[in-house]
């Protein structure tokens, strides 16, 4: 039997200066390259070995994708990201999670870099994001900045 849980795939740290961010990451041996004029200002990614996901968003972005940033605690913070194996998954797990009485930052929707994608809390009032598999053909412009 295949194992179907939610695998820890991604960490977004949610900063208030992504150039000051970026610098303090590459310091410390992280590579995070500049890779599009476009999206460099609110978001980076790194490139780090073993698969794990690090990115930088900027405070100004993370309400792009999530409904209910900034968390509990009215601060910028991180999001841990579990990838899971379908889009059905996402709001089978979301559901899940509400249902036993912990809190929703972003209910499921079709993200526009073609993810399905939720944000639950965990009890500390931490996001946690549910993603699918990224289909590129579901893909669209990130909301207006």
């Amino acid at each position: 039997m295949m194992d179907e849980r939610p695998v820890l795939d991604q960490i977004n740290l949610v900063v208030s200066d992504m150039d000051a961010a970026a610098e303090f990451y590459r310091a410390l041996g992280v590579a995070i390259p500049d890779r599009d004029p476009l999206w460099d200002d609110d978001h980076r990614s790194a490139e780090v070995p073993g698969g794990l996901d690090f990115d930088l968003d900027s405070e100004r972005f993370a309400p792009k994708w999530n409904a209910g940033f900034p968390g509990s605690q009215g601060r910028p913070g991180i999001v841990i990201g579990f990838r899971v194996g379908a889009r059905s998954e996402v709001d089978r797990l979301y559901e899940k999670v509400i249902d036993a009485g912990y809190r929703g930052q972003q209910e499921p929707y079709d993200a526009f870099w073609g993810a399905r994608y939720a944000i639950v809390e965990d009890p500390d009032g931490n996001a946690v994001g549910l993603m699918s598999p990224i289909d590129p053909e579901r893909r669209s412009r990130p909301p207006d900045m």
